[in-house]
């Protein structure tokens, strides 16, 4: 109990300081007090711990669940071995239907919380923890016993504090799943040296080391880790699961036609009609025989996902697709394209104004947003993968490339710090560092289109003959081993 008032003490100054640094009278600054008495409260009422706890494990995140595969997946794993899940955090986009049908796992949903609107910036994101703090300290409180509460960070303000001493009371194991560094993603909109920007560099080393276990995505970030902020954490390779794979072509006409009721890519040219024949841009299905075939004289499907992020700069494809047509109007032997960026965020309508002002004769583009279920079979129908994912602190990879990979779609990403852990370049895909580059590299991998003979059918059957590790595997190999060591 005496790490347990340690903790309790520590967040409490942390919370009283930040609010006076944010301009708050004394009065409000020391609200954090009340968290304290809270906390007591709760504790003081607790029962005693269920002997069968160690069967239940929290999955956290403070973000949207339906948009974070990597804790989807850390909650089916649990569920497969026997584990009851309770997972925890906004209920924005539909979680994968996985996760809604199976009877271990619990989506408790949280409110996103956006604090005050009123005042200076930084007393409104002040409120906005504090309120956050708030909530998830009585939702950690009031769950039943859990043996485990595995949390995603980032985003970890509030989240890191408030896990680690709720965990101190409840006697849980507490461990991180590390992603990225929080204060690096906040620094590419407000700059480095911005003061929010230090006080979450100083509270992400702080209360990261407070977790008993550490997970991250890379050997880069485990090596960071260790000797930046002297954390010891396990590499956990993002693998794809078996969903992600290569799509029949009779499924693909299928997603097709679906598509095609809503984009207008993926519906045939007008001028086009066949007596039997349902048609998409790319297949057609013989209606008395049911072949499903790849249309003649198709165009290539170029896709990329996205979270529409300041750490993914899509201007680099748009500048890239405008010289690809300047290659084909100049006589280049190349197919027409139709490129897909799927996803949601807060830089889409600006990309997507932008994209309405080209004016491009061989290239089509639409920015859908696709279900969970038919994100996989879309990958698996497409012919090449970008990736324009540039790591905030240079140490996390792009999940887009590893269910990419899972789906044998070969792929251009943009160079950073420790892609090689992921992309081998000239072996499953190719790594540009600007558009100029990008624009080189489409022209050749689709220069042979659609034969498979060319460089991008050589990459394609790389990742076939590659015997790629999928997630259960890799997951029973890493992560199972010390739940089971500290919760059995």
């Amino acid at each position: 109990m005496a790490d347990a008032n340690a903790a309790v003490a520590v967040v409490t100054v942390s919370l009283v300081l930040l609010g006076l640094s944010s301009g708050l009278s004394l009065s409000w600054a020391l609200l954090p007090v009340a968290v304290v008495v809270l906390i007591f409260v709760l504790a003081s009422g607790l029962k005693g711990r269920d002997e069968r706890a160690h069967l239940n494990v929290c999955v956290l995140v403070l973000g949207d669940i339906g948009r974070s595969p990597r804790m989807q997946y850390h909650a089916l794993s649990l569920s497969r071995h026997g584990y009851n899940v309770t997972l925890i955090g906004f209920l924005g986009t539909k979680p994968h239907q996985d996760i809604l049908e199976d009877d271990r796992i619990d989506i408790l949903p949280i409110s996103e919380l956006k604090g005050l609107t009123v005042g200076p910036k930084i007393f409104r994101y002040a409120s906005k923890v504090i309120f956050q703090t708030f909530q998830l300290f009585c939702v950690l409180m009031k769950i039943e016993d859990q043996g485990y509460i595995l949390m995603q960070n980032p985003p970890g303000l509030p989240a890191i504090a408030v896990t680690w001493v709720a965990s101190r009371f409840r006697g849980n194991q507490f461990i991180i799943d590390w992603h990225n560094y929080g204060y690096t993603i906040m620094a590419l909109t407000h700059g480095q040296n911005n003061f929010i920007v230090k006080m979450a560099k100083w509270y992400e080393k702080l209360f990261g080391c407070f977790s008993d276990h550490n997970l991250c995505v890379t050997n880069a970030m485990r090596e960071d880790l260790r000797k930046t902020w002297n954390i010891e954490a396990t590499t956990l390779y993002d693998k794809p699961p078996p969903i992600f794979r290569e799509t029949p072509l009779k499924l693909q006409h299928e997603l097709f036609i679906r598509m095609g009721s809503t984009y207008l890519p993926f519906r045939p040219s007008p001028d086009v009609t066949k007596e039997y024949m349902e048609l998409t841009a790319f297949t057609e299905r013989n209606t008395q025989t049911g072949a499903v075939t790849h249309s003649s004289g198709r165009p290539a499907l170029l896709i990329s996902s996205t979270s529409w992020t300041e750490d993914e700069d899509f201007s680099i494809l748009l500048q890239a697709l405008e010289e690809y047509e300047k290659f084909v109007e100049a006589g280049h032997k190349l197919p027409s394209l139709v490129c897909v960026i799927t996803g949601k965020g807060p830089q889409k309508e600006y990309y997507k104004k932008l994209i309405d002002s080209k004016e491009l004769q061989h290239i089509k583009i639409c920015t859908p947003w696709l279900e969970a279920e038919d994100y996989p079979v879309l990958l698996g129908s497409a012919d090449l993968g970008v990736c324009l994912h540039k790591s905030s602190s240079g140490l996390d990879l792009p999940m887009k490339v590893v269910d990419m990979f899972g789906c044998c779609l070969p792929v251009c990403a943009i160079h950073f710090q420790c892609l090689h852990e992921l992309v081998k370049n000239e072996e499953n895909g190719l790594i540009f560092k600007d558009s100029k580059e990008l624009s080189e590299q489409l022209k050749l991998l689709f220069s042979d289109f659609p034969s498979d003979q060319g460089k991008l059918g050589i990459f394609r059957k790389n990742l076939r003959e590659s015997g790629q590790q999928r997630w259960d595997e890799n997951w029973d190999q890493n992560v199972l081993p010390l739940i089971k060591e500290h919760c059995d």
